[in-house]
């Protein structure tokens, strides 16, 4: 055992978990309005636990006027209607429990909704006494405080007419920011967070949360966009100060923080600092658009994509934690975007989750991809419902761009990709709901769903999702294992080693849809075939999008 590697039974609970992601609206609809609900949650529960999860991670169900889709918070401490009551939240968590898994939910707390009654009173007045609970600014020179841009396009600062200032929002003007400055904000984000816990909720995710802290000077600067401030720290190590110490050992903590990077995730999640477990980092799923934007695609690079993650591998071994991922509800269908969802799809489908399993630290699934859903193939701009994407069409196509060629980008893009109805029965609405859905149905849903297949014997890919699971669960190797990357440079070939004491791991996939040979040399001693997606082999050739795991070990727990 080295020196990065702790010993399995010190581990965190956490580094043999997987994490199964709900987006609530889109999972299922036990009442018949189109819209997914906590009702539809609980009648798929045996389908994650028979997946083999041991997290899941709810996006926002909280009372919304649903700008974004529940990102945009206005009653931290109720449940949507949409969704369900508190008391059947209760029922949810309690049979979460009841069948060995957590539950996490999404902490969104550097912006509200405009309708949250902190951001009414503040801008009831500038004399109101949550009126800094919010960053409000003067105008410069008649215009914007900075140059600021809003995610969701335009500028990042609305004027507020009544009391003639500026208020900031880095995402929609319906999604103003709390000033994390005043500590009054921090003191009632960390109680609603400890009334959660008390409740029984096994963490957070937390949404964009190095975006809490901006710098002072770039408010009324000239920035294009904000930095990350060098107070998060202070406010992290604050939250857990607040809200986790003396319980952490058994809650999950995960911040989203685009723009951070391997050094600044060392620090966030280093054992030691009581921060956080782990971050989303977003290195590798910006390696496919360009620095015009997320919709301007480039195409896919293998050896970049290896080498970030390696890199991130590499950074975090001695210190800190990865989560990894592919998808989830801000990005595009994983097999239609890193693999051949035409072709080879379950090959494609089940690459994708070796690869991702495989590597150091907790695996995401998003909802779906354990049955290999697709991109959506919307056509019009009708069938978009994203407000980034509507935002964007809008925009661009305003400034004279070519609406076929927008709409084109969209369809390999847009967030609205992820976020169509879980397929589960070639049935009418896929089995989602028994009336309108909320967003289209995917039109492949008659032959991509959970119920063929999980019926496809050897070709299921949800039965591929299982046995990693499992591995992940019986071998220390997969979960604490050193990662070495092989071959850094092949243009398709994806290998590395995973090594924990004399325990070795040796993982070969072909990201091609074309039949690899394998340099020489690299299969020799790699022991027993483990785990693959093809039930014949050859040990020195790739078929397309072939992948298996070698062990030199007795398969056996600790």
């Amino acid at each position: 055992m080295t020196m990065t590697e702790p010993a399995p039974e010190t581990a965190a609970w956490w580094t043999r978990a997987v994490v199964y992601q709900i987006y609530p609206r889109s999972f299922a609809d036990s009442n018949g309005d189109g819209i997914g609900d906590l009702g539809g949650i609980r009648s798929k529960l045996d389908h994650l636990a028979e997946l083999g999860v041991d997290v899941i991670w709810l996006s926002p169900i909280y009372r919304s006027p649903q700008a974004d889709n529940g990102y945009d918070i206005s009653d931290y401490e109720d449940i949507d209607p949409l969704f369900g009551t508190l008391e059947e939240f209760d029922v949810l968590l309690a049979e979460v429990h009841e069948r060995g898994m957590k539950l996490v939910m999404d902490l969104v707390v550097n912006h509200t909704s405009d309708e949250h009654p902190w951001f009414i009173e503040s801008r009831s007045s500038r004399d109101s006494p949550k009126r800094d609970w919010y960053i409000w600014r003067d105008p410069m020179e008649g215009h914007e405080p900075n140059g600021w841009t809003s995610a969701f396009s335009g500028p990042a600062w609305t004027l507020d007419a009544a009391t003639g200032q500026y208020y900031l929002h880095l995402f929609a003007a319906k999604q103003p920011d709390l000033n994390w400055q005043n500590p009054e904000v921090r003191a009632a984000v960390f109680a609603m967070m400890n009334r959660w816990l008390d409740r029984g909720v096994d963490g957070f995710r937390m949404d964009v949360i190095n975006f809490i802290a901006k710098t002072e000077a770039e408010l009324v600067g000239e920035s294009v966009q904000p930095s990350m401030g060098p107070q998060i720290h202070d406010y992290l190590h604050e939250m857990h100060r607040e809200v986790f110490a003396g319980r952490d050992t058994e809650l999950i903590t995960v911040g989203e923080m685009p723009g951070v990077t391997v050094e600044d995730a060392a620090l966030f999640t280093g054992a030691d600092r009581e921060e956080l477990d782990m971050v989303f980092q977003f290195e590798h799923v910006g390696l496919d658009h360009s620095d015009a934007g997320k919709f301007d695609n480039l195409p896919f690079d293998l050896v970049a994509l290896k080498t970030s993650l390696a890199r991130w591998q590499t950074g975090l071994a001695s210190s800190g934690w990865n989560s990894l991922y592919f998808g989830n509800h801000d990005q595009p269908r994983s097999v239609s975007r890193f693999g051949d969802d035409a072709r080879f799809r379950y090959e494609s489908a089940t690459l994708l989750a070796a690869i991702l399993h495989l590597h150091r630290g907790t695996p995401y699934i998003y909802q779906g991809d354990e049955i290999g859903m697709t991109n959506a193939g919307f056509t019009t701009i009708e069938q978009y419902k994203d407000i980034e994407s509507v935002n964007h069409y809008s925009e661009v196509v305003a400034g004279g761009a070519d609406p076929a060629i927008v709409l084109e980008q969209m369809a390999f893009r847009s967030r609205d990709n992820a976020r169509t109805p879980v397929q589960w029965t070639p049935g009418p609405q896929a089995g989602f709901t028994h009336a309108e859905p909320w967003i289209e149905v995917n039109l492949n849903a008659d032959t991509i769903n959970v119920q063929t297949d999980r019926a496809a014997a050897d070709r299921s890919i949800f039965e591929f999702y299982r046995g990693l699971i499992a591995l992940r669960h019986e071998l220390a190797v997969v979960a604490l294992g050193e990662f070495a990357l092989l071959e850094p440079e092949h243009p398709t070939l994806y290998a590395f080693t995973r090594t924990l004491g004399s325990d070795r791991l040796l993982v070969v996939g072909n990201w091609s849809s074309e039949q690899l040979r394998l340099p020489q040399g690299l299969t020799d001693d790699a022991g027993t075939r483990l785990i693959g997606n093809y039930p014949e082999w050859d040990m020195q050739t790739l078929e397309p999008w072939e992948v298996r795991v070698y062990s030199r070990a007795e398969r056996s727990g600790t």
